[in-house]
């Protein structure tokens, strides 16, 4: 019985380190991808980022950064030696939550640029390299980047819940990968404090012909491409790490308790043939103060 017994776990754990080296092939592949196409998705969705962007403030977190190319968008002022940084009295913490660690060098070098002081919780990633490489400055906004997911309220690292409470959530392209959009949307209203504000750019299943919410058409044949959408995520959801194309995000959000408010618009960008499959839900959810 014991030499069975042994043998099962032995098989167990060949199992597990097949999905463990699976997962990390993944990452890798991921962040190969998204280098090729972060430029245009950056030239896809720049203009509304730099119109909801800067309402961004206080105790941030943000759920799947990846590079974090939209951090020049926060509000930045030029300091002494003539570098433009973050805005230490409109930020005052940000706390990156990112699971692919293949995406850190670039994070960090991108948090760094934007003036951030650039730490790693040891707890969720005991592998991190040490603290920032660019010299302290008086009055530098700490950047936590940590290791997890909300999907699970279980397991939501440490760090991010000692942080808490948050006056802004930020998700930008995120909430299409999470394995369960209502439970992460309800643990970032826990997050939040009473009137804290979920702000999200998310892309989006087609909105249906005649949605009082699309705010740009390009006459766009929604039916046929919401039906793509369908046909293409379980192959997409693969090759995109977990992105599942034809979510209805922003219904999602809005349907959630807790909310006391909750404006968003579609927008059926059609800048080349990905945005078809791509439209997008941008918004605000402000939580409810009681």
């Amino acid at each position: 019985m014991n030499i069975v017994l042994v043998q099962q776990l032995h098989r167990l754990r060949c199992v597990q380190s097949i999905c463990n080296g699976l997962s990390l092939t993944a990452d890798w592949l991921f962040k190969t991808l998204w280098l090729v196409e972060s430029d245009r998705n950056n030239a896809k969705v720049d203009t509304y980022r730099k119109a909801l962007w800067p309402e961004i403030s206080g105790n941030v977190l943000e759920l799947g950064p990846g590079f974090a190319e939209s951090l020049r968008f926060l509000t930045h002022v030029t300091i002494s030696d003539g570098s433009h940084v973050v805005d230490s009295n409109t930020i005052t913490s940000y706390t990156a939550l990112e699971p692919n660690v293949f995406l850190y060098d670039q994070l960090h070098k991108n948090a760094e640029t934007n003036g951030f002081c650039v730490e790693y919780d040891h707890k969720s990633y005991p592998n991190c390299k040490e603290l920032g490489t660019i010299p302290t400055r008086e009055n530098m906004v700490p950047f936590n980047i940590v290791r997890g997911t909300l999907d699970d309220p279980d397991n939501i690292p440490q760090c991010v819940l000692d942080n808490a409470p948050y006056d802004t959530v930020l998700t930008s392209f995120s909430l299409c990968t999470v394995k369960d959009p209502e439970a992460t949307i309800k643990n970032i209203i826990r997050l939040l404090k009473p009137g804290g504000a979920h702000v999200f750019i998310e892309h989006v299943r087609q909105p249906p012909p005649g949605d009082k919410r699309v705010t740009e058409d390009n006459n766009v044949n929604a039916v046929l491409w919401g039906k793509i959408q369908d046909w293409i995520t379980p192959l997409w959801s693969i090759i995109g790490h977990g992105c599942h194309v034809n979510r209805e995000t922003g219904e999602t959000i809005a349907k959630m308790e807790g909310w006391k408010s909750v404006e968003y618009k579609n927008v059926r960008p059609v800048i080349d043939l990905q945005s078809r499959i791509m439209p997008l839900s941008i918004g605000k959810a402000i939580k409810a103060t009681e």
